[in-house]
């Protein structure tokens, strides 16, 4: 037992660390190709480091965003639930570890199959979200009475489809981001960027792009994206520093001056998004290539699903004006809980900037400006909504004051929660059917008809 859990720790590290899996993929396409062995060492290389570079920007981002969040609720003397990913999987960790560590590796592999044999050709590279919802299925399978090896098949299964299926769901709206380019959104936010895009589609004109934005020649250093950011977020640490009061701000700035502290604070976000852009061309230059022989060797047409900060340089205006605009919907969404009762929901600025960003870049690709401000603002309001519905249901887990930040793993989490507590293990069997139907018959349908259309080219030709 002890030596099983030993290799699921190992093979939970490889396949929760993004860069490693990448360059996996990476290496894999590029063997699969026939490669000469120098392009197979920079070719595996690249990703890796592409995305450690990109990982490296993440830390900057969220390490300068933690003090501007404790100067925004001392201030404001808000006191509530911050939504964080990482601290619901540390503490299922410490409950359900080795169900989250083989629901993790099944799910991979999953996946994989799916790719291999049905219409959902998608393959799921943002490990660490993989890890995140592996947490989030093995807890709330739990609850429902799963136990043992049937918990861990049936969240294994339900973590590859859903590796599969929700790139799938918005990718209409992606290669409209991307304009063409052969990547897909890998990442457990998806359905609010899916919405924001929607949105967008509604209320603007994608030609009116925020990327298009005229500026006054003296005003044109604010093309420059680094410059804008660090404009930006400087005047939001100089605003909060001045809220929460110079002794508060002493408190986090290890004996700087607080408007030292702020300015500071601001232009190292700056630094991290620069680093993250540069962290994205690294990978693309590198991955994309390599995965044509995945695509074309192993899994026919697969499309590799990457990490949201991956979108970030296709609108990067789009990215400011959907972290703005996603942070007060959020700020919205926590007045109107507080009104009607409920706990209140603190905007947690690193979801909001990361989503609220790619949300942004979602609704800009469907409704320019305009879809990228009333789609970032309804991704803010419902990564706000929709993490206080979940909290009673992880509170009876034993996860209290603590929940997810995104919009799948809440959704999901409420679905199979709430079906698993009136229905029990019943509901989640059902579930498990559904999709399978969902994979398996536009899968038949779609093989059918390729023999159907095969035969009729033959019989034409002769």
């Amino acid at each position: 037992m002890e030596i099983l859990t030993s290799i699921l720790g190992f093979l939970r590290d490889v396949f929760s660390e993004p860069a490693l899996l990448m360059g996996l993929v990476a290496f894999v396409g590029l063997i699969a190709l026939k490669s000469p062995g120098h392009k197979i060492l920079t070719g595996t290389l690249g990703p890796i480091l592409g995305y450690l570079m990109l990982s490296a920007g993440a830390n900057v981002i969220t390490t300068n965003l933690d003090p501007l969040g404790k100067m925004i609720e001392h201030g404001f003397n808000i006191k509530g639930v911050i939504p964080n990913n990482e601290a619901v999987v540390a503490v299922a960790q410490d409950i359900l570890g080795v169900e989250t560590m083989s629901i993790l590796v099944l799910g991979l592999v999953i996946n994989i199959i799916i790719a291999r044999f049905t219409k959902y050709k998608y393959v799921f590279l943002t490990g660490h979200h993989s890890f995140f919802m592996a947490c989030l299925l093995s807890a709330v399978l739990g609850a429902s009475g799963l136990k043992g090896t049937l918990l861990v098949i049936i969240g294994g299964f339900l973590l590859g489809a859903w590796s599969a299926i929700s790139p799938a769901i918005g990718q209409k709206y992606t290669l409209k981001v991307t304009d063409g380019d052969e990547i897909a959104m890998g990442h457990f936010g998806s359905l609010g960027y899916y919405l924001s895009a929607w949105v967008g589609s509604k209320v603007g004109n994608p030609k009116d792009s925020t990327e298009n934005i005229k500026i006054a020649e003296k005003w044109g250093f604010l093309r420059n994206t680094t410059i804008a950011t660090a404009i930006t977020m400087i005047f939001f640490y100089l605003l909060s520093a001045i809220v929460a009061g110079p002794d508060f701000v002493s408190t986090l700035s290890g004996g700087k001056s607080p408007w030292v502290f702020a300015i500071l604070a601001g232009l190292q976000f700056a630094v991290g998004v620069a680093v993250v852009y540069a962290g994205v061309r690294m990978i693309l230059a590198d991955l994309i290539p390599a995965f044509q022989g995945i695509a074309t060797k192993i899994i026919p047409n697969a499309v590799p699903a990457v990490d949201c900060a991956v979108f970030f340089p296709y609108a990067q205006t789009a990215v400011i004006i959907g972290f703005v605009f996603s942070f007060i919907g959020g700020v919205i969404g926590m007045v109107i809980l507080g009104l009607v009762g409920g706990v209140l929901i603190i905007p947690g600025l690193v979801p909001h900037f990361f989503c609220g960003a790619t949300a942004g870049i979602y609704g800009n690709a469907t409704g320019g400006r305009r879809g990228a401000i009333f789609g970032s603002f309804v991704n803010g309001l419902a990564i706000t909504f929709l993490p206080a519905l979940l909290l009673p249901v992880l509170g009876e887990l034993g996860f209290a004051n603590t929940t997810f930040g995104d919009f799948d793993f809440a959704l999901l989490g409420i679905i199979l929660g709430q079906t698993g507590n009136v229905l029990n293990m019943t509901g989640i069997i059902a579930i498990v059917i559904a999709i399978l139907i969902a994979l398996i018959v536009p899968s038949f349908f779609k093989t059918k008809s390729a023999a159907l259309n095969n035969y009729d080219s033959q019989n034409h030709s002769s």
